[in-house]
């Protein structure tokens, strides 16, 4: 996989918004794999400056969420899909119902995750998927020991999980929802080109794991390693473990003009 080490998120943010603005350019129909959380936020708010001042458009394109609570109603702040509504999609130009989360299905929980992949199949597979990394290398919801073969489906979620997400529902744990849907780690690897973010130092035994370790389910975003096309940007921080971070600033540095991520 390609390391690009930057000095901060917003570095990161120019970065990654250069390839959503080439593949946009290349293919207005493309479609985009969406992550939650403060990881992607500076992503999208470039996004939307350069929709806003330089006419970047996802008037065409399709989008699908990686993981949504299982519990929580329509419209309810805490949503993911609520998030990417008020962080994204009201300050772009994507037309109406053209951002799914497994959530929005009509359909019960445990018969969601095969509807949501054949959904992604039906749209020609996920363009460009953006992905954060938790400090124990989880993707989308996929927890440590999530099978690497793993397709979208309902999760419970670990109480550290529950406790570490309390801050969002007034600090009480019991609101948090017990289960959620969630992109499988297979599902990620299907997707044309997949984009890992890892920002500050308390992640970086977790990038160092998933770029330089062994393939395995203790840390599931090591299963990047076997993907085709994945980036990883981090800054300075994140990229404080790794062991050859002078080969990744090296080559990312000697890439031949115009090529991007």
């Amino acid at each position: 996989m390609e390391v690009v080490v930057v000095e901060t998120p917003e570095e990161a943010a120019r970065v990654v918004a250069d390839a959503y603005t080439a593949l946009l350019e290349r293919k207005p129909t493309a479609v985009l794999g969406l992550a939650t959380g403060s990881t992607p936020l500076p992503i999208y708010r470039e996004l939307a400056r350069r929709h806003r001042e330089e006419g970047l458009s996802f008037a065409e394109a399709r989008a699908f969420l990686l993981d949504e609570y299982v519990g929580l109603p329509p419209g309810h702040p805490e949503r993911y899909r609520e998030f990417i509504r008020a962080e994204l999609e009201q300050h772009v130009d994507f037309a109406l119902g053209a951002i799914v989360g497994p959530g929005d299905l009509d359909a019960a929980p445990l018969d969601a995750g095969p509807v949501y992949e054949r959904m992604i199949r039906d749209a020609g597979g996920i363009d460009l998927q953006i992905l954060g990394i938790g400090s124990d290398g989880h993707l989308a919801f996929n927890m440590p020991m999530s099978s690497l073969a793993s397709r979208t489906r309902v999760k419970t979620l670990t109480t550290r999980t529950r406790q570490d997400n309390a801050r969002f529902f007034g600090g009480d744990v019991e609101q948090v929802p017990t289960h959620c849907l969630t992109q499988g780690l297979a599902t990620i690897l299907d997707s044309f080109h997949a984009v890992m973010l890892g920002f500050g130092r308390a992640k970086a035994q977790a990038v160092r794991e998933a770029v330089e370790g062994p393939l395995s389910s203790r840390w599931p975003a090591s299963v990047l390693q076997l993907h085709p096309h994945a980036t990883v940007v981090v800054d300075e921080d994140a990229a404080c473990q790794l062991a050859f971070v002078d080969y990744y600033r090296t080559t990312y540095a000697g890439k031949p003009v115009g090529q991007g991520l």
